[in-house]
């Protein structure tokens, strides 16, 4: 039983779904986006706030500005992807506090959420939906 206690607890440790991460975020808690995919596509679209570091270009140069004290939630496309496990490894060894985007921007925007960049996305306003339904 306490394997199974350590690896849920791990899950919450290192993991966060999108509306824990749009809540930190709506709330000002100490998170921080951090997209891991290419620049051309952060560009045309990411999660607001978020800033782009791709991570095969993650090291202590590129990471230089970046606090200690905060958590980094790093993210990419979705679930066939797995630039975010790269990114989060790789702050991870830089010595970050890091969780991953459990299914990245694809479930961003499924849950509702909006999105910047040239192919926006207005979402919808999750936290009255998140209400209704007793989301926690």
């Amino acid at each position: 039983m306490n394997k199974q206690l350590e690896y849920y607890q791990n899950k919450l440790d290192y993991e966060m779904d999108s509306y824990d991460l749009f809540y930190a975020l709506e709330k000002g808690e100490n998170v921080v986006a951090i997209d891991t995919r290419q620049r051309a596509t952060f560009e045309k679209e990411h999660i607001p706030g978020a800033i782009n570091i791709p991570h095969r270009e993650m090291n202590e140069e590129t990471t230089r500005q970046l606090a200690k004290s905060k958590t980094y939630v790093c993210y990419c496309s979705g679930i066939g992807c797995n630039a975010s496990t790269h990114g989060a490894l790789n702050m991870t060894k830089l010595g970050f506090k890091v969780k991953e985007l459990i299914g990245g921007i694809e479930w961003w925007k499924f849950d509702g959420h909006a999105t910047e960049g040239s192919a926006i996305n207005e979402g919808k306003k999750y936290q009255l939906y998140a209400d209704e339904v007793g989301h926690s």
